[in-house]
């Protein structure tokens, strides 16, 4: 078969279409025919040679595939070959087929295209496992999303919005903006031109947010709790503006608010599994009635992964950036 490889870490250029060996499914794995992928942060990370896989994961990037099974490994029910499928991977998604265990397996939604379905387990799984099983986000409450035209943005203001939250995003310029508030997001707050922490407050008569779902990290991380109401949660999935900052712990005491920090990849598999099987729960049905939909920008040819990863540096992509095999 043929991946995207990273002989060298660098520049979008260090992506390689190479032919390599193909996956063998093990015990409670499936082998999926990969029909399209999904570039993500953590992509851009580990070309950069920040960012390397697990133990035991495939060297290739991609946390999240579509496709069809093409063989069951040893001990796996409730599949078969043959299945359209998207999967949440822990790496190797940038490849003609790849190795998933069977609990990170979810059906395609019904009436969507496999190649779109692509853009789901990776957005679904982190926003629902962070702002509804970690940080407990209720009707009736606001939620503050940065980045709210990215991929995971996108799809969090519409699951929000599904279980009668508010919404508040931050974006870059007006375009983004104006298809943040398409989706559903009641308050819009430009981050180049106004400060996030003074138009919240004017928005909520002063109360804040009680979640806040942060991709930008340390730059952020006192002017989140700043935003934060009242026994507020700040979930923080992302680093973009550095790994190192401090907070005022006596602000938070205060506020008796909670601060949670997570990544997805290197989550145990039950753990994975477990949010996989939530997402199926509450957000599948959502996807298959419409009230929720992916937001896709654009798909590049797989061997032209390196285009891909230009444009989300770039920044002028709204959802995501899909990739479909040859």
């Amino acid at each position: 078969m043929y991946a995207i490889t990273i002989p060298e870490p660098g520049g979008p250029e260090a992506l390689v279409w190479a032919e390599v060996p193909d996956p063998v499914p093990a015990e409670g794995e499936v082998l999926v025919e990969v029909v399209a992928s999904a570039v993500n942060r953590a992509d851009l990370l580990q070309r950069q040679g920040f960012y390397d896989p697990p133990p035991g994961a495939s060297p290739y990037p991609g946390l999240e595939c579509s496709g069809r099974i093409a063989a069951l490994g040893p001990g796996v029910l409730g599949w078969s070959v043959g299945d359209e499928v998207c999967a949440l991977l822990t790496g190797g998604g940038y490849a003609e087929k790849v190795a998933v265990p069977a609990g990170q397996l979810l059906p395609v939604p019904p009436g969507m295209d496999l190649v779109t379905a692509a853009s789901l387990p990776e957005v679904t799984s982190t926003v629902w496992s962070n702002v509804f099983m970690i940080a407990h986000l209720r009707p009736g409450e606001t939620l503050l999303v940065h980045g709210g035209a990215s991929g995971i943005g996108t799809m969090a203001i519409q699951l929000a919005k599904a279980v009668g939250a508010r919404v508040a995003v931050t974006a870059g310029g007006p375009e983004k903006l104006a298809r943040c508030a398409e989706l559903g997001a009641d308050i819009l707050i430009d981050y180049r031109e106004q400060d996030f922490v003074q138009e919240l407050r004017k928005a909520t008569d002063g109360a804040g947010a009680d979640v806040v779902l942060d991709i930008i990290g340390a730059k952020y991380l006192d002017r989140n709790v700043k935003a934060l109401a009242v026994n507020g949660r700040l979930a923080i999935i992302g680093m973009q503006g550095g790994v190192k900052g401090e907070v005022n712990l006596s602000a938070l005491m205060k506020k008796r608010a909670a601060i949670t920090a997570t990544t997805l990849r290197a989550r145990p598999l039950g753990e994975k599994a477990a949010i996989v099987a939530a997402v199926r729960e509450h957000v599948w049905p959502l996807i298959s009635t419409g009230r929720v939909r992916p937001v896709v920008d654009r798909v590049v040819p797989m061997p032209k992964a390196a285009e891909a990863h230009r444009a989300l540096e770039a920044g002028d992509h709204v959802g995501k950036i899909l990739l479909t095999t040859p």
